[in-house]
């Protein structure tokens, strides 16, 4: 693990392997690397603004743990997006299948999960404040 994350840090790791690739195919991997940290931020963003915006809702903290999860998911699509891009980066080099990832489903259900979820505090909002 700590050797994976050392890979992170170390522009001459990706270097040390394999071929140079088209630089193409590493500019690709490099915006998609840069495609999901926007998707990181943006899960930020939502936590934020519903810690801040969100009014207390009728259930029980139902507000925190909308904030608490996006910040979570947020914080791992980030710490997933520079594993995925290291691990693409040397699959690349060496001519090798890229890695395989269940993320972006993973993702997918829960950002759908959490609509649902917000669905239900503003429908049950509606109903309790009439």
């Amino acid at each position: 693990m700590w050797e994976a994350i050392r890979r992170w840090f170390d522009p001459t790791e990706a270097r040390a392997v394999g071929e140079t690739p088209d630089y193409r195919f590493s500019l690709a991997n490099e915006r998609t690397f840069l495609a999901w940290l926007r998707t990181s931020l943006a899960l930020v963003g939502g936590g934020l603004a519903a810690a801040q915006f969100l009014p207390q809702l009728p259930m029980s903290h139902l507000r925190e743990v909308i904030a608490v999860a996006l910040l979570l998911l947020g914080g791992a699509v980030a710490i997933r997006a520079v594993d995925h891009w290291a691990r693409t980066e040397r699959a690349i080099r060496l001519g090798q299948e890229l890695p395989a990832s269940r993320f972006p489903a993973v993702l997918a259900l829960a950002v759908g999960g959490g609509a649902v979820l917000l669905v239900i505090a503003v429908l049950a909002r509606a109903i309790g404040g009439r």
